[in-house]
């Protein structure tokens, strides 16, 4: 057998060295001699980028598909803490406002997100999907679903009584206008310039202030333009209980955000680094203690232990720990969920003396919680613990997310139900959302098999 000179030189040739060739199986031999010119004649330097870039671009596809899987545990989450005569409308509201919000996101919002920034306000360019490189789709792919994420969490808070139409106009300007800009200032641009807080050094990694808290306070915005529902509150302003339709759904749907949120707070990183890890690991402990921060805060409070308050919790610890994921220790990350726990079931307290009606607890989940994790992910950086300078920084994103979003959704809210109500009629609200804006129920087979019109509410014979 003629061994090429390219392979071995003349001193290790295996007929050069018979030895070698007695010890080394035949089938180790072949596979050298096809395997080591593919690997000669590739070229480093083209070879390993495309790659690395390769495998990138597969994770990010992966994460995102992560990402996008959480609305349905939103869905889950937010139709069976409401009343099954809504289960239709709050999916209908989770759905729609991801199809057209996502439009609207990819056409405008991502340049004023992250198109070149020379002011530090906001992008300038690559509208209407226009990219520079192939990267640029996986980019554009991953951000369209953290958007969509923002828009999601209002849905939950204003529940069966917010009408469907004006809910999904107020989405597209969230996930257009509000969203990107705010979001241009912490982690703009991707091509030129950078967003003014950012400057600063604030820290907010995946996004506990930029998506969770900027969704809570526009919430918290459309909870107060739509009032409370009837019979949340008594003449005194004492809350009644009005419990959901179906807490398994929320219990799966807290499991599918979960495992959302590997892909939320791992695909982050924006490439297939060995950082995802500790991300991953850290995302998953302080969810894990959220919960138990939850528990404990329901027992000296002396508040029933209720699967919504299990869930919730574990949910504030995933949204604290969003923004440190990538700049903390496990053992900080413990403490950050512990204490979004307790947050989340004190929280909705508060909202509760405050008169302010959230369906699900998105307010104390996504906003108190993701506040406190923005601040948390200063007091524990890795490197410089209990950085007094970081903290002031934090603080300072913190609070301008809160004037920028609650603002700006209390105009988009008041314009929109200016011109025609937001809030459903009293006539609608008692029947339930399913019929009069949907002209279906969620359970056909345990309801009435009287049908409805629409508009009159009369019924309508078969």
């Amino acid at each position: 057998m003629h061994w090429p000179a390219l392979l071995f030189p003349a001193d290790i040739r295996p007929d050069a060295m018979p030895m070698i060739r007695r010890t080394i199986p035949p089938t180790v031999i072949k596979c050298a001699v096809v395997v080591t010119p593919m690997l000669l004649w590739a070229s480093p330097s083209v070879a390993a980028p495309e790659a690395t870039q390769s495998i990138d671009t597969v994770w990010i596809a992966l994460a995102a598909a992560l990402v996008f899987f959480m609305q349905a545990g939103f869905a889950l989450l937010e139709s069976g803490m409401a009343r099954s005569k809504n289960a239709i409308n709050v999916i209908m509201k989770n759905y729609a406002d991801v199809c057209l919000g996502s439009l609207v996101f990819c056409l405008v919002g991502f340049g004023l997100m992250f198109g070149t920034n020379p002011t530090g306000f906001w992008g300038t360019d690559h509208f209407w999907l226009n990219p520079n490189a192939q990267w640029d789709w996986t980019f554009v792919l991953f951000q369209t679903m953290f958007a969509a994420t923002t828009a999601t969490i209002a849905s939950g808070t204003m529940a069966e009584r917010t009408r469907f139409g004006g809910y999904l106009i107020a989405a597209c300007f969230i996930m257009g206008v509000l969203y990107p800009v705010f979001g241009s200032w912490v982690w703009g641009s991707a091509y030129h310039g950078s967003g003014w807080l950012a400057q600063l050094g604030f820290i907010d990694f995946a996004g506990s202030t930029v998506v969770h808290s900027l969704g809570a306070w526009v919430a918290l915005a459309g909870a107060l333009v739509v009032g409370p529902r009837i019979g949340r509150f008594d003449a005194d302003g004492k809350p009644r209980r009005i419990a959901g339709h179906n807490s398994s759904y929320v219990a799966m749907g807290g499991f599918i955000l979960w495992l959302g949120w590997f892909g939320f707070n791992g695909g982050s990183t924006l490439a297939a680094d060995v950082a995802i890890g500790l991300i991953n690991l850290n995302t998953h402990l302080s969810a894990c203690a959220g919960a138990a921060g939850a528990l404990l805060a329901c027992r000296l409070t002396g508040v029933k232990v209720r699967v919504e308050h299990v869930v919730n919790g574990s949910l504030g610890g995933l949204v604290g720990i969003t923004a440190g994921c990538a700049t903390m220790d496990p053992l900080y990350a413990i403490i950050t969920g512990f204490v979004a726990g307790i947050v989340v079931v004190l929280g909705s307290r508060l909202l509760l003396r405050l008169k302010v009606d959230d369906v699900v607890g998105a307010i104390p989940v996504h906003g108190f919680a993701g506040a406190w994790g923005t601040l948390a992910a200063g007091l524990f950086y890795r490197g410089d613990l209990f950085s007094v300078e970081l903290v002031v920084v934090q603080l300072t994103g913190v609070l301008v997310c809160f004037v920028w979003a609650f603002v700006g959704a209390l105009i988009i809210y008041g314009v929109i139900n200016a011109v025609s109500p937001l809030r459903a009629d009293a006539q609608h609200e008692q029947r339930g959302l399913d019929i009069t804006e949907h002209g279906e129920i969620g359970y056909p087979e345990f309801g009435s098999n009287k049908a409805y019109n629409s508009r009159t509410l009369e019924v309508i014979e078969p």
